[in-house]
């Protein structure tokens, strides 16, 4: 039909809209009207496609959140490639990438956005967050079943020390996100003492 692909492309463009001015102005800018204007469409587009500015900030999450399962794919692929550490400062780069970042500090001001997340999805008052972290544990299981780290390595520990320092390091971009260095460095300490070292 195509109604519904106008309105896909709509609920689209709203969602492209609310990410720039939410990149640019931070979660207190980010109105309905705000979202309209840079989408350069009339009000009630927005209100037509959701029942409130709530409805569209969690849709927008959500369809968010879903990006990032690729990109946990991309890192379980890496699994017994590189390194390790490698690994997981390029993952955490991807993961807490600007989009992200922005949306987490938008979750945790707006309790009823967390209230319809929570309703939506199983740890969806953490969105984004949560995504990072079964995406970091994931990983971390499976090198450790391969034998890359150690048996009895603390998963939940591990992973919440990296998504944890992760998100601080990346939560603070001013002037600009943190290095490779400087994440890899972060990685490194985490994991030292799990991460089996080869012979030889």
């Amino acid at each position: 039909m195509p109604t519904g692909v106008h309105l896909r492309d709509a609920r689209q463009q709203l969602f492209d809209a609310a990410e720039r001015v939410l990149l640019r102005d931070g979660p207190n800018g980010l109105t309905s009207r705000a979202v309209t204007d840079e989408a350069a469409c009339a009000k009630g587009v927005l209100h037509r496609h959701f029942t409130d500015f709530d409805a569209f900030l969690t849709e927008l999450v959500l369809d968010r959140a879903a990006q990032l399962e690729t990109q946990a794919h991309e890192l379980r692929e890496t699994v017994g490639t590189g390194t390790v550490a490698d690994n997981l400062t390029s993952a955490l780069t991807t993961l807490f990438g600007p989009v992200p970042v922005a949306i987490i500090p938008l979750i945790t001001f707006r309790d009823e956005l967390r209230a319809r997340l929570r309703q939506a999805m199983p740890g969806g008052g953490i969105a984004i967050l949560a995504q990072v972290t079964t995406a970091v544990s994931a990983y971390l299981a499976d090198e450790r079943a391969m034998g890359r780290i150690s048996a009895d390595a603390d998963i939940d520990s591990l992973t919440l020390s990296l998504v944890g320092g992760g998100h601080l390091l990346f939560a603070d971009r001013d002037p600009a996100p943190p290095t490779t260095a400087t994440v890899n460095k972060l990685v490194t300490t985490v994991l030292a003492g799990v991460v089996q070292r080869r012979p030889g």
